[in-house]
């Protein structure tokens, strides 16, 4: 039972920071403030929204689109508030890529 429960924590976390991310980016209004709270909710992602199962595929596309992203700001700096959206959904994802690959690495050293 508490899984599901953890599960809609992280499943709200993850929407509301992508919903943020997407609002403030489009706002240019990043400050340190928002910084910090983006970095938490991707710590609560990271923690409470990704089974071992989906361990894997989580870690697969979080890699892709934070290489993406930080290879992409160039092709996007024509247009700032692109840059500033991407900015922002990498606040979420690299702290969530961060804890599902160290948990993936304590379970794998258990075994």
């Amino acid at each position: 039972m508490p899984k599901k429960k953890s599960k809609g924590i992280g499943g709200w976390s993850f929407l509301i920071g992508v919903i943020l991310a997407l609002i403030l980016g489009f706002l240019g209004y990043i400050d340190q403030t928002w910084t910090w709270i983006l970095v938490v909710i991707g710590l609560i992602v990271g923690f409470l929204n990704i089974s071992e199962d989906e361990t894997t595929p989580f870690l697969m596309s979080g890699a892709i689109l934070v290489i993406v992203s930080a290879f992409g700001r160039g092709a996007l700096s024509a247009v700032d508030q692109l840059v500033m959206v991407v900015d922002a959904l990498l606040l979420i994802f690299v702290p969530a890529t961060i804890v599902v690959a160290l948990k993936h690495v304590f379970s794998m050293a258990k075994h």
